[in-house]
C-alpha cells in the first residue's frame, strides 16, 4: 500500500515537472528592444515561426505524457482503493473470528454451569422425594413445589447458527 502511494506521488510530481515544462515552452521568446534591428526583429520572428510546428508537437507530446501519467494515477488510485476494501474485509474476518473464539469460551461456560445446576437440581429433587412424605404429614402442605419444570440454558451449534436452548431437568 505505501509502495503504491509513493508510485502515485512520484506520478503527481512527474506531471508538475511536465506542466512547468509546458507552461516555460509557451511563453513567448521573441525579443523586441528599441535597440533591435529591423532584421533582427524580422529574423526574431522567422525564427519562431520556424521553431512554432517543433513547439506544438512538443506541446503535444507533453500532453500526451500528462494524460497517460493522469491514467496511470487512476489506475494505481482503483487498485489502492481494492486493496482498501480488501484490507477492511480481512480486518473485520480477523474480529470476527477472534470474537467468536470469546463466545465459544463464554458458551462452555454456559454448558459448565448449566451441567453442575442440573446435578444440583437432581440432588435437591431427591432430598425433596426424601423429605416429603414427612413434611405433608408434619405441615400439611409439599416441601418444595415446581421440580417438574425446572430448565437450564443450554448452548448449541450447527457450526454457524448458535442456539441457547432450556433443557428440563
Amino acid at each position: 500500500m505505501e509502495q503504491t502511494q509513493a508510485e502515485i506521488a512520484a506520478l503527481k510530481s512527474q506531471i508538475q515537472i511536465l506542466l512547468e515544462e509546458r507552461a516555460a515552452l509557451t511563453i513567448n521568446n521573441v525579443i523586441s528592444g528599441e535597440n533591435d534591428s529591423p532584421q533582427a526583429v524580422a529574423e526574431a520572428y522567422r525564427r519562431q515561426a520556424r521553431e512554432n510546428a517543433q513547439l506544438s508537437v512538443e506541446l503535444q507530446g507533453i500532453d500526451a505524457a500528462i494524460t497517460a501519467l493522469e491514467g496511470k494515477i487512476k489506475q494505481k488510485q482503483g487498485k489502492l482503493v481494492r486493496w482498501q476494501g480488501e484490507s477492511k474485509q480481512l480486518i473485520q474476518q480477523q474480529q470476527l473470528e477472534e470474537a467468536k473464539e470469546v463466545a465459544q469460551v463464554h458458551a462452555q461456560r454456559i454448558n459448565q454451569l448449566a451441567s453442575e445446576l442440573a446435578a444440583e437440581v437432581r440432588f435437591l429433587k431427591a432430598c425433596a422425594n426424601q423429605l416429603s412424605p414427612m413434611y405433608w404429614q408434619i405441615y400439611y402442605k409439599p416441601f418444595i413445589t415446581g421440580l417438574k419444570t425446572i430448565s437450564v440454558p443450554y448452548v448449541r451449534s450447527d457450526a454457524e447458527v448458535w442456539t441457547i436452548v432450556n433443557r428440563i431437568i
